[in-house]
């Protein structure tokens, strides 16, 4: 293990720590992912495993020891443990961020936005010989119209999101020390005329990490998890980044350049299922009403390849062919680099960046030549052997 690293383990409910130097060997570098709770995989040695904490219970236990890697004083990845095995003699663990607590909770409660309300008729019933006024009524009086129906209050995606993890965190032993971002979207979910409501509702036995994932897909935002050390160093803060709608910058600041700080390129590859031509967009209304748009770009070597794309908050054409521009932007590029090893170097020095970054690669590539991309960081894998892996997505086919 490189100098400056160390593993520390903590009981995950009352937050004692158990280990300030666990002697991992690890299969697979830790890795934070943009939206998503990121892993590790590693082996401990027979003697070590068979350690019992301060608290009478195993060391690594699933669901109950938190995890982190600390470099140099600061905490770079957190988890929990989620898996044991046993090879022998050797016990393999698997460990994920905080957020896959989500996964396999069921929402237990009822929450709902763009509800269609249709109030009381307080007249109802009382013309029951249908002649239009109200029955015994003297001088005959007519029969009001009823009232109409309106739309209930609705409620901000980032709302929904925290509402989701208080609830998942209230239960009894669920409470893993999470905080959420307090800002809004600016986003409303369901439709504003009440047509369509979104709801999550116990009945129908949602998964919490399932509506929060169809959340930040559906719209989409950008989140991320991020651990630290407290003002004394007592205690590991656990927070939930959230983006307005997206995390990270364009870095003009940051250069990764072939022969400075780039040690390994991943082979470049296509965008696969991921490419199309032609985007279908789906907008407000339902049936044959709904609004409807369809934008394409042929270049007469390809054959044609459709994406539809699902938005309630688009009615206009205007709106509904803007959005389908964009997704075809992100859509019809040739290649992308899915990888990069870089070296600690001035030029983009270990944690200038963030999950999220726009970062311009300068690379030659064999059978294609020099290229000068834009990607986005959507992940990265720090290393003791003085590396780190950043995870990358063309950055211009990523739609917000």
């Amino acid at each position: 293990m490189a100098n400056g690293w160390r593993f520390i383990a903590q009981r995950a409910l009352t937050g004692e720590f158990l280990d300030w130097d666990m002697p991992l060997a690890l299969n697979t570098n830790p890795k934070r992912t943009l939206s998503g709770p990121g892993g590790l995989t590693a082996t401990i040695e027979p003697e070590y495993a068979r350690l019992i904490g301060p608290d009478g219970v195993p060391l690594l236990q699933e669901w109950s020891t938190k995890v982190y890697l600390e470099v140099d004083g600061h905490i770079r990845w957190g988890g929990i443990v989620t898996k044991t095995n046993f090879d022998g003699a050797q016990m393999s663990v698997e460990a994920e961020g905080l957020t896959a607590y989500a996964h396999g909770i069921p929402f237990e409660d009822h929450l709902i936005s763009g509800e269609l309300i249709t109030p009381p008729d307080p007249y109802e019933g009382q013309d029951k010989n249908h002649d239009g006024y109200i029955d015994f009524s003297n001088p005959k009086r007519p029969v009001p119209k009823p009232p109409d129906p309106y739309t209930g209050p609705r409620i901000d995606a980032y709302e929904a999101f925290r509402r989701i993890w208080a609830h998942i965190q209230s239960r009894p032993y669920g409470d893993i020390g999470l905080t959420v971002d307090g800002h809004a979207l600016g986003k409303l979910l369901g439709a504003a005329d009440g047509s369509d409501p979104w709801e999550l509702a116990w009945w129908n036995a949602p998964d919490c990490g399932q509506a929060l994932d169809q959340l930040t897909r559906d719209l989409p935002f950008d989140w991320t998890e991020d651990h630290s050390w407290n003002a004394d160093h007592t205690a590991v803060q656990h927070r939930i980044r959230l983006g307005t709608p997206r995390l990270g910058r364009r870095r003009d600041d940051l250069r990764f350049a072939d022969g400075e700080n780039l040690s390994a390129i991943a082979r470049p590859e296509g965008l696969g299922d991921d490419y199309a031509n032609e985007i279908v967009v789906l907008g407000k209304g339902e049936g044959r009403a709904m609004a409807r748009a369809q934008v394409y770009r042929y270049d007469g070597r390809r054959m044609r390849r459709v994406a539809t794309v699902t938005d309630k908050t688009l009615s206009s054409e205007n709106m509904l062919r803007t959005r389908g521009e964009q997704e075809l932007a992100g859509r019809t590029q040739n290649l992308q680099i899915p990888a990069i090893q870089i070296v600690d170097h001035p030029n983009a020095r270990f944690g200038s960046w963030q999950l999220g970054d726009d970062i311009r690669l300068q690379v030659h590539v064999p059978w294609v030549g020099d290229l000068d991309l834009w990607h986005r960081i959507v992940g990265d894998e720090v290393s003791a052997d003085g590396t780190c892996v950043l995870n990358l997505k063309r950055a211009d086919s990523l739609v917000y």
